[in-house]
């Protein structure tokens, strides 16, 4: 199953106020496991940059005006997000943005049926808050010490540690490494992922000998045809 952990940053709080996207930042996901494929963009807004959003993200209007618009990423952007799930923090916010901007370019909208809304499931999940990343960062133990300013890739790449924390993904990992590898050619579209899972220390027996014998001894009285004797 391939996911799109995603974020954004913007000018301001509300796409019908006039404010824009300013930076686009995905990772993805392949089997709830980041394959190390992302897809990054700042973008220039056409606009100034309010001073309380320049202290969230600091980028300043200056800085965007070097970089390309919507309209010239828009179609790598959907390209790499394809028809995937969306996992988003607040994903709402975030929604209302992107469509905004696709509705400018007059571009088919992102229906709501993608979003995976990683705030409602840290509100499901846990009977006490903050619930805001840099919170769930803490409780789970995740590392966020670069995150001194909002960034749509970083937080993309600390989001998607959250996620599998919120869903139980590192259990169920089972403490195997993961290797994973990116072949070109075949496959239709020039990219194949194979991930591969090795167990770095092996599960030491949990039997003793002495339970090994008892298990055995039961065998026996069960008969020369019972289907245990088949695994002995």
């Amino acid at each position: 199953m391939r996911e799109i952990v995603l974020d954004t940053e913007t000018t301001g709080l509300d796409p019908n106020q006039g404010h824009r996207l300013v930076e686009l930042g995905c990772i993805e996901l392949l089997n709830r496991i980041p394959t190390g494929a992302t897809f990054h963009a700042y973008l220039n807004p056409d606009r100034d940059m309010p001073a309380e959003a320049f202290a969230i993200h600091g980028l300043s209007a200056e800085f965007l005006k070097g970089h390309k618009r919507f309209h010239e990423v828009v179609d790598d952007f959907l390209a790499f997000i394809g028809d995937a799930p969306l996992v988003i923090h607040n994903a709402s916010f975030d929604h209302g943005f992107l469509c905004a901007e696709l509705k400018r370019v007059e571009r088919a909208l992102i229906a709501r049926e993608r979003l995976v809304d990683t705030l409602f499931l840290a509100r499901r999940k846990l009977a006490v808050g903050p619930y805001n990343l840099d919170a769930l960062c803490a409780r789970y133990g995740i590392d966020n010490s670069r995150r001194t300013k909002h960034g749509a890739l970083l937080d993309a790449e600390i989001l998607a540690e959250v996620y599998l924390e919120l869903i139980g993904g590192r259990q169920a990992q089972l403490g195997l490494a993961e290797k994973i590898e990116r072949h070109v050619g075949g496959g239709g579209n020039g990219n194949g992922i194979a991930v591969t899972r090795t167990r770095v220390t092996p599960l030491p027996p949990r039997l003793s000998e002495a339970e090994r014998a008892a298990h055995r001894e039961f065998i026996a009285t069960l008969g020369e045809t019972a289907l245990w004797r088949q695994y002995l």
